[in-house]
């Protein structure tokens, strides 16, 4: 009806025109008659020329801007119909959203996804999508984000569009559970790259060498139908080494089984040994090449090794985990590692300008003797030497007193805020007795220098952020003196060592093995006799272990709050609050409590300030390095010592309950 009102109007409108034309050329044609000597006739015909020429051009101009018109409003619902027919028989499912979410339309596809009986308008999408619109309208993934629908996993990607009066998102759904179902395919029969060693059987046949075919044979059995199991392949490729490869879904099943087959060969002994066969490997399931994952691998089975073998180390994208550890480890016979570690670490020190040397926070006699002997090195290397200690410390006073009375060792000892000034691009930082860079003498000046040299006898807890220089940790190790000793034996011509240096590495091995009674070997005593040889003399050494009367004292208020948890744990509670001392009264007091009959393991926990301190022992049934790794701390098998900061004591108590709990129950 407008259109027909509008053309009307546009023709009457013409129409005058026309009439008020006509007039004019009349009015035109009649004054120039008059005026003129032109013929009336002529200008007559001239002015009906004029006059049907201008009505046949403006109708022409008419005709052609009304079809113009008339395709155009002819057009547009033909457009509205497509777009409509599209959207309706597409074969993806469609929603169409308010700005709140609520659903305004859907097409019939989106009713099958939905899987719902009834009216679906005014419903959130949130109801099906578990998401809001907002979620999937922000979401960064150019192909939208992943929903699951009704068991079905479905790409979303929500497009805004406005009219004169609202705002609107178009939700399309796309169908990705084939994708989904194909890349968790992918994933559980991706290649996982493991290295096995079996681990102490040199040392558990020194005496019965004819049974080590047997008993390296029955371990590689166990080994092959574990793997076979799997559906996997194993390889030996040295003696008793094998590299192993099978899917990434059989892993799960040795999680949870929490490697079941570290038991089996566990089970294992040798003649009469009471000491089990053990493996150590190391797995990894992470991105990347196959080149990518090998290296990764061996990289776990090294950790497995430096954490005393008889586990798994487990590295993926998001952390390492272990498993096993449950015996303690073996002393190895040899020193060869010894002798190429000697020459590595001569050389390092050789090519610095200068050497900062340092061990553990709240350093025992094991720390300090490590840190002279290196110092001692250096200075046989002819390069200048400092050992960062805490000056303050209480319980290290005595020995940095007799230290300072020899002339090289005068003004040797430093603080950590002076050893910053010492880092140079040519400084090596070599650490003792720590492997762990949060709880060295200075994080600040671990963080800064750029050439580490590590030498250690604790398990290793953790992948370094950067890998050092030269790493020597050996848990089959008695202490820290006693790697170094050895080095020293290596490195140094005979009588190198002044006695005091001797007597200070002696004390250190005297400390770590209670008197020779714990965590010895051939190695131990050979280390022992060397120092014996350079004037280290026992009698001296002894003055240093002896107890004051107030330390006593300390010492004994552990004894008035012991508690045995589990049967067979001791606990012991200092009820005051601590001072430095009160560390080494904790360490004495756990020892103490292992005399205790029944008693497998004890730890004793003392507060110092807003940190409470545990020392744990173990009679080596226990592994207590394993408890107190969950506690941040680590240590050895049967010694280990932890910090819990910022706790009152009834929490760090439940917290070492916990972790006690947890190793016991679940085996971790």
């Amino acid at each position: 009806m407008h259109r027909n009102d509008d053309k009307n109007k546009r023709l009457q409108n013409a129409l005058v025109f026309f009439i008020i034309f006509a007039a004019a050329l009349f009015a035109v044609n009649t004054a120039v008659s008059v005026f003129t000597e032109l013929d009336p006739k002529i200008c007559a015909l001239i002015s009906t020329a004029v006059y049907v020429g201008a009505v046949v051009v403006f109708f022409a101009v008419r005709s052609i801007i009304d079809r113009s018109s008339k395709e155009d409003n002819d057009i547009t619902p033909a457009l509205g119909t497509v777009m409509l027919e599209t959207i309706t028989k597409i074969h993806f499912p469609v929603v169409l959203c308010d700005e709140n979410g609520s659903l305004v339309w859907y097409n019939k596809n989106f009713v099958h996804l939905a899987e719902h009986d009834g009216s679906l308008y005014g419903q959130n999408i949130s109801n099906f999508c578990a998401t809001s619109l907002e979620t999937i309208a922000n979401s960064d993934s150019e192909d939208g984000m992943t929903v699951c629908i009704s068991d079905k996993f479905m790409k979303v990607k929500a497009y805004r569009c406005k009219t004169t009066e609202k705002t609107y998102w178009i939700v399309v759904f796309s169908d990705h559970t084939r994708y989904v179902e194909l890349k968790k395919q992918m994933k559980q029969e991706y290649g996982i790259v493991a290295y096995a060693v079996i681990d102490n059987l040199e040392e558990l046949m020194q005496y019965i060498k004819e049974a080590y075919k047997t008993t390296a044979g029955q371990i590689e059995a166990i080994l092959k139908d574990w793997v076979n199991g799997m559906g996997g392949i194993i390889k030996e490729y040295d003696r008793d080494k094998y590299l192993i490869m099978f899917e990434s879904k059989k892993l799960d099943e040795c999680i949870a089984n929490k490697f079941e087959v570290l038991d089996k060969i566990r089970n294992i002994r040798v003649g009469e040994s009471i000491t089990p066969a053990t493996v150590s490997m190391g797995i990894a399931r992470i991105d990347g090449t196959l080149f990518e994952r090998e290296e990764a691998a061996r990289a776990a089975l090294d950790m497995a090794l430096q954490r005393g073998g008889d586990q798994v180390v487990l590295k993926t994208a998001s952390g390492t985990d272990f498993f096993g550890g449950k015996t303690k480890t073996m002393q190895k016979r040899t020193k060869v590692r010894a002798r190429v570690v000697s020459n590595e670490l001569c050389m390092h020190i050789s090519k610095s300008d200068n050497i900062i040397i340092m061990g553990h926070k709240y350093p025992d006699f094991d720390s300090f003797g490590a840190c002279v002997g290196i110092a001692r090195l250096a200075m046989f290397c002819g390069v200048p030497a400092k050992i960062i200690i805490n000056k303050k410390d209480p319980n290290l006073a005595d020995c940095v007193h007799e230290m300072m009375k020899l002339d090289e060792y005068s003004d040797i000892f430093v603080d950590g805020t002076t050893g910053l000034d010492l880092i140079g691009t040519n400084t090596l930082l070599v650490i003792a007795d720590v492997n762990n860079l949060d709880i060295v003498e200075s994080p600040e000046i671990a963080k800064n220098v750029y050439r580490t040299a590590i030498i250690d006898h604790h398990r290793k807890t953790a992948e370094f952020d950067e890998e050092p220089l030269m790493s020597y940790i050996e848990p089959s190790a008695s202490s820290a003196c006693e790697l170094i000793s050895e080095i020293l034996e290596q490195c140094l011509p005979q009588g190198s060592l002044k006695s005091t240096e001797a007597n200070m590495l002696l004390m250190g091995m005297i400390l770590d093995t209670k008197h020779f009674s714990r965590n010895t070997g051939t190695r131990t005593f050979g280390a022992a006799s060397y120092l014996r040889g350079e004037g280290a003399n026992p009698a001296d050494i002894q003055t240093y272990f002896k107890t004051e009367l107030s330390d006593f004292i300390r010492e004994a208020a552990f004894e008035s709050k012991v508690t045995i948890y589990r049967e067979n744990l001791a606990i012991a509670i200092s009820e005051t609050q601590g001072v430095a001392k009160d560390r080494v009264a904790a360490a004495k007091a756990a020892d103490k409590l292992l005399t205790l009959k029944g008693v497998k393991a004890s730890f004793a926990l003392v507060k110092i300030d807003d940190t409470v301190h545990i020392s744990a022992r173990s009679s080596g049934q226990i592994n207590v390095q394993l408890i107190l790794e969950k506690l941040d701390g680590g240590g050895h098998f049967d010694v280990a010592g932890a910090q819990v900061e910022n706790l009152s004591m009834e929490d760090a108590l439940a917290m070492l309950k916990d972790a006690i709990d947890q190793y016991l129950d679940k085996g971790e």
